[in-house]
This record gives C-alpha cells, structure tokens and sequence, in this order.
C-alpha cells in the first residue's frame, strides 16, 4: 500500500542527502517500529536545530552506528512529530515540507500547524537564506 502525505496525495521523497527516514529510504515513512513517528519532513533551521537540542536532541552530532551523519541549516529530515511539536510550541518550528509529510502524523499534530510552517524548497535547499 502507498503512504500518503497531509495532502491526500502520494508520498513524495523528503530528502536523500543526507538520507533520511527512519527507514534511510530518503522519505518520513513510517511503520510500527517507528516509535517516534519520524512522519514530518522539515528543513531544519539553525533555530530548530539549537531548541532540539535543549530538549536532548542533538541532531548536529554525527552518529554512524544509526547512519546519521548530523545535520545543517537547509537539510531536509524526517522529524519526529513529538519533537516538532515541542518546537512549535516553543516558537523554534522548522519549516516543514506537506508533500513529503507523511498523513500519519495528523494523528498527532493538526494539519493547520503543519500548513502554517509550510514551505516550497527548491531543489538546492542551501540556496535559501537561513
């Protein structure tokens, strides 16, 4: 079966450089082993990336034994909803890409917060100004 993103269309990719999902397929699909949801494709910000990890989450430092090679400003990455959140609530959301979301996470965060941070990115992500 296809996964969906908030849309209602296919699930488009999130980004493949670095690789990500919680699958490293390169998009946020999800599974029952997904603990965490990583359903919110986002491009993470030097702000967003600073508040994560105030709350534990370091997402600069790289880990290899998971594939995580740490993110820059620019980067497209399959969040996790509960992260996300705590990054709206706090101010520090990071932009998030609605075709590469995946649908479950409206189970968690209302489709009006997601559209609210919404973001067309072009294909050099590291052109925007951060």
């Amino acid at each position: 079966m296809t996964e969906r993103n908030v849309l209602g269309g296919e699930l488009e990719p999130c980004g493949t450089e670095p690789m990500t999902g919680f699958f490293r397929d390169g998009c946020c699909s999800t599974g029952p082993e997904d603990l965490g949801s990583h359903t919110i494709c986002a491009v993470v910000t030097a702000e967003f990336l600073a508040h994560q990890r105030t709350i534990g989450n370091d997402l600069t430092t790289p880990v290899p034994v998971y594939a995580f090679p740490g993110l820059q400003p620019g980067d497209r990455w399959c969040v996790t909803a509960a992260n996300w959140v705590r990054a709206y609530g706090a101010g520090a959301a990071a932009p998030v890409v609605l075709a590469s979301t995946n649908e479950a996470v409206l189970g968690i965060v209302p489709l009006e917060a997601l559209q609210e941070h919404a973001v067309d990115v072009p294909a050099d992500p590291g052109s925007l100004d951060w």
